[in-house]
């Protein structure tokens, strides 16, 4: 589970900066669907028992 739960975290590190990267172009379609993938992410690690580390960005919350 190892190497499954270290790609599964560095997804949600990705998929945490897509959202910002949506929000800071003012885009609502490209904020709508990287909320999406963040979302489908933190699914799949919630049904396999991955924890989720709450890390907070540079840019504080929006």
């Amino acid at each position: 589970m190892g190497e499954f739960a270290g790609a599964v975290r560095e997804r949600l590190r990705a998929a945490r900066a897509d959202v910002e990267t949506a929000h800071r172009s003012e885009d609502a379609f490209e904020v709508a669907v990287a909320c999406d993938v963040l979302e489908d992410v933190q699914r799949v690690a919630r049904e396999h028992g991955v924890g989720l580390r709450c890390e907070v960005s540079s840019g504080g919350p929006r």
